[in-house]
């Protein structure tokens, strides 16, 4: 049954060497669930129900993923996302969780019109691909701020804006050690690094009195599922449209696309998936099934769903079908359970997680010419505006406008397309709005 489901011996491979791949996966990724919730509670949504949203999306988009689309992928609320849904939506506008996910919807329902009629293949065509890398290390820098912000590193400062936290702190201290840890352990090979290096720093800081105690076995394992009534159809629709916020749905579905796109591509040539001619086969249908997650996210109450890239621990562990995600959703269901356990894990634990995927986000910079001024100037606005301006959809904005505006005051405007044109035109206009 499970060979004709998931085709496993077209693909070469195994029951066993799938399930062992979903293992790898799950413990691979599975520190998000200590981290997102963590942002989506700055957010304002509850912190029980941030992390039975978190947990439920992940293992339902993954489940799907494994099943229609036989992919060996997983989903999960994004991290670029959720800092963007959490500290700029709903933190520099200070609009209500509730209408940041009625944007997630709209941005939902965008992404899945995109995946038809060819219109996704023309915007990821008229992109050039210095602008893609770019946007990619753009937001590796500004989650990276966020966890140092959040560790305690960094602190506002009147003067100079932001400036040095004190670093003799407890948070500070902790989270540094935690990043060490993670980076020794993943040089060293160890599978579930960033998930190990959090809960040593949990387990430290509670004998050392900075983090709550468990007092009984109810607060490290509770078979009364944490409930998601708080966030559960709480998406503010009509006050998503009234508050006119064009751009930001515009950003959420903008970085769904090239966050997907490019893991996606990523992915699939790992597991040997792509064809002679270059064709990935069913990656609109995968595209699709992560349109229609998004649209889920807002309904259950989190920030939009993405691919993750840390499937690929999976994919190099001999996972090649959708039984790798669906092992990976089975484990993501089992930690419901401890949801009392994940709710003590204090921030700066979760810090170094935040910085440490923004390090490795930057190393995407290789693909930028910065010889070429008409690519490298867009790029680096791109780059530097995302973590300044605390806005993803800023970075974006200079981006694409100086792109366009440069191509075509040097004579090159046969580079950029009407597709460009238009998305710069509409960021021009946003910002005028905003202004």
């Amino acid at each position: 049954m499970l060979d004709r489901l998931f085709k496993l011996r077209d693909r070469q491979t195994t029951v066993r060497t799938e399930i062992f791949a979903g293992m790898t996966t799950f413990i691979a990724m599975a520190y998000i669930v200590f981290v997102i919730p963590q942002m989506l509670t700055d957010a304002g949504i509850p912190k029980e129900a941030a992390i039975a949203a978190t947990i439920l999306i992940t293992a339902i988009s993954t489940l799907l993923m494994g099943v229609l689309v036989n992919y060996p992928v997983a989903l999960a609320p994004g991290l670029g996302l959720a800092a963007f849904f959490s500290y700029y939506v709903c933190g520099s506008l200070e609009l209500p969780w509730t209408v940041a996910l009625g944007a997630v919807f709209f941005s939902g329902l965008v992404f899945l019109l995109l995946t038809c009629g060819g219109i996704l293949q023309a915007i990821i065509h008229a992109v050039p691909d210095t602008l893609k890398a770019a946007i990619t290390v753009g937001i590796g820098l500004f989650i990276a701020f966020i966890g140092l912000k959040s560790a305690g590193i960094l602190q506002a400062d009147p003067s100079t804006f932001v400036s040095l936290g004190d670093i003799t702190q407890p948070a500070p201290v902790f989270a540094m050690f935690t990043l060490a840890l993670t980076i020794i352990l993943m040089v060293r090979g160890v599978q579930g690094s960033i998930l190990i290096s959090i809960a040593t720093t949990t387990l430290i800081s509670m004998a050392l009195g900075y983090a709550p105690i468990p007092q009984n076995i109810e607060d490290i394992i509770s078979f009364n599922i944490p409930s998601i009534g708080a966030s559960l159809g709480q998406l503010d629709i009509p006050g998503a449209w009234n508050y006119g916020i064009i751009s930001i749905i515009f950003t959420f579905t903008m970085v769904e696309l090239f966050d997907n796109i490019g893991t996606l591509i990523s992915l699939t040539r790992r597991a040997n998936m792509v064809k002679d001619d270059g064709e990935i086969p069913d990656l609109s249908k995968a595209l699709t099934m992560n349109a229609f997650a998004t649209i889920g996210s807002a309904v259950i109450g989190t920030s939009t769903v993405t691919t993750y890239l840390e499937s690929a621990t999976g994919i190099e562990a001999g996972g090649r079908t959708g039984l790798t995600a669906v092992t990976v959703a089975v484990g993501f269901i089992s930690l419901l359970l401890f949801a009392p356990l994940i709710a003590l894990v204090p921030s700066y634990a979760t810090a170094s997680a935040l910085i440490l995927i923004g390090a490795l986000m930057i190393s995407a910079v290789k693909d930028i010419d910065f010889n070429d001024l008409t690519d490298g100037v867009p790029a680096f606005l791109t780059i530097i505006m995302m973590p300044l301006t605390y806005s993803i959809a800023s970075g974006f904005a200079f981006g694409f406008i100086s792109y366009v505006v440069l191509k075509v005051c040097t004579g090159r405007y046969k580079e950029v397309s009407w597709v460009m044109g238009f998305i710069s035109l509409a960021f021009l206009i946003n910002l005028i709005m905003r202004a």
